[in-house]
């Protein structure tokens, strides 16, 4: 009897509370009033992949990994992916923000945020690049190559932070900081660009190195030479570019991040489930005799199939969810860390596997997951 008019003490002062604040509602549970609506969202470049189901493992002509992944359904909640990979001309637009942030931050182009009192960034200044505050920018004396001003790219460093949801919902101590689980990481952001020849020994891929990232006629191409930090990295720089804009709506969206394996595994099939490409069928040519995909068809055949290195990002046909290039010519990222025996232990809800590794840990712990 005690615990009853305990109870019902407790539900007489919350009516009281709430009643008191206002009579807009008169007197009806109607939700908290003058929310933001929410009308959805459209980036651009980006289309929705729907909820669904996906079959994975081995397929029926990968016979001997039968021993290692075992075959499994999963399902995946709808998401929004870029339909094209991530080309040099949109990369660079985050090393020109970077380069950009490092200079005015050199010159003190600073003003003071009224409401939170933050030193912020003036982007409306224009920078004279012929300061010689930012002489350190640019390689100096025996660095400096045939008398050119070119810009030191090991300067252009990015730091980037993450929430550790997980390390989070395992916390047993109510009282720990929240700042325990905040991670924080310094990238350099600029692509290896040697890595046209150092992947190719014995290959002459000098002009590749020397033109790919920054010719303006490979602008459309995907950019290669960025690794897994650095790709994180570009994610959370999207996420803040995203977010200052639609804060003018008074609402913000889910992050921009690397999608897991089996969420790319399941764009990547546009729809048709088993299939062995993207396209939905069991031949690498079309009806005229046309390769479907970026790839190497043959031994010494490397521009068989229209593209003698990479290609445009939006070459050959999309796949039924309008995702281009799903299969062939660059490999991408996934934000998966790498088991082998994976697929046994995973759960069937948005399975996901993620461990960010130390700088100094065994190179078998930065194992990630890459498709394409």
């Amino acid at each position: 009897m005690k615990k009853l008019l305990k109870s019902l003490c407790a539900l007489v002062l919350l009516t009281t509370i709430v009643s008191s604040c206002g009579n807009r509602q008169n007197g009806q549970l109607v939700g908290v009033l003058e929310r933001p609506t929410w009308k959805g969202i459209n980036p651009y470049g980006m289309v929705y992949v729907p909820s669904g189901t996906l079959h994975i493992g081995v397929g029926d002509e990968d016979i001997s990994n039968t021993f290692v992944q075992r075959p499994k359904s999963v399902s995946i909640t709808g998401f929004y992916m870029d339909d094209t990979e991530i080309t040099n001309n949109e990369y660079r637009q985050f090393v020109y923000w970077v380069r950009d942030s490092i200079a005015h931050s050199m010159l003190d182009h600073y003003y003071e945020d009224e409401v939170t009192g933050e030193q912020k960034i003036d982007w409306e200044y224009e920078i004279d690049w012929e300061d010689e505050i930012l002489q350190d920018m640019f390689f100096q004396g025996d660095d400096a190559f045939a008398g050119k001003k070119e810009l030191d790219t090991r300067n252009l460093v990015y730091e980037y932070e993450w929430y550790d949801w997980k390390g989070a919902a395992h916390n047993k101590d109510p009282n720990r900081s929240r700042s325990s689980f905040i991670n924080k990481k310094k990238i350099k952001i600029y692509p290896d660009t040697l890595v046209w020849v150092r992947d190719f020994a014995y290959s002459y891929n000098e002009p590749m190195t020397r033109n790919y990232f920054w010719h303006p006629a490979f602008d459309d191409y995907p950019v290669v030479g960025v690794d897994w930090h650095m790709a994180n990295a570009f994610a959370y720089w999207r996420t803040q570019l995203w977010n200052r804009y639609q804060a003018e709506n008074g609402v913000n969206s889910e992050d921009f991040r690397l999608p897991f394996e089996h969420e790319w595994e399941y764009a990547s099939r546009g729809g048709h489930d088993l299939a062995p490409f993207p396209w939905g069928g069991y031949y690498l040519r079309n009806a005229k005799g046309c390769l479907l995909a970026n790839f190497k068809p043959g031994r010494g055949n490397y521009p068989e199939d229209g593209g003698f290195y990479t290609v445009k990002a939006d070459a050959y046909f999309p796949n039924d969810y309008g995702l281009f290039n799903m299969a062939g010519n660059v490999s991408e990222w996934t934000s998966t860390a790498y088991y082998e025996n994976a697929y046994s232990f995973i759960h069937d809800l948005n399975p996901d596997i993620r461990y960010d590794a130390e700088d100094d840990s065994p190179e078998a712990d930065k194992r990630k997951v890459i498709r394409g």
